[in-house]
């Protein structure tokens, strides 16, 4: 149960192997209505303008899997200030309050999360599998190797027991 005046925060990404700002505590936790995929060109981070990369990002419809983080009421303002900077640097993202369910104790808590805009240019929603494939392979961008940035989140998804078909399918194309 979360102390009084903590807040949480939703990671489905790279959030989950670097989260860059002090909690309290991980759990795995359950978002309904959402689903992960790899959605969102990546201008920055993992690609540049003219050679664009993907980035995971949430999508309507579904579920997803991923960490909740407890951040301490003392460290909230500079821990949003930090995940705004990080994830709001083109605002392909609408920063949203959501319920999750903690999968360890049942509770429900409601996190922040960074959700696709759909009507936002860097919405990449409805590539087919070969198009994924060729962006991430080519995306390279002020973060590194964008194929790093897949296997790594998957290899943490995996550890945490976390299965995503589709994103296994991705991954063993990437090692061919």
């Amino acid at each position: 149960m979360a102390r009084s005046g903590n807040r949480w925060i939703f990671g489905y990404g790279s959030l989950m192997w670097n989260p860059g700002f002090p909690f309290l505590r991980a759990e795995t936790a359950r978002l309904e209505g959402y689903h992960r995929q790899l959605c969102v060109y990546s201008f920055h981070y993992r690609g540049q303008p003219d050679r664009p990369g993907l980035v995971f990002g949430l999508d309507q419809g579904g579920h997803c899997r991923g960490l909740a983080f407890e951040v301490a009421a003392a460290d909230w303002d500079g821990t949003i200030a930090y995940l705004r900077q990080r994830e709001q640097i083109t605002m392909v993202y609408a920063e949203m309050e959501m319920p999750v369910a903690l999968e360890g104790s049942g509770e429900a808590v409601t996190a922040i999360t960074y959700v696709v805009d759909r009507n936002h240019p860097q919405c990449a929603c409805g590539l087919d599998g070969e198009e994924i494939l060729r962006l991430v392979r080519q995306g390279v961008g002020e973060a590194g190797l964008c194929e790093d940035y897949v296997r790594n989140t998957h290899g943490h998804l995996e550890k945490l027991g976390i299965a995503e078909p589709w994103l296994d399918g991705i991954v063993r194309r990437l090692a061919s």
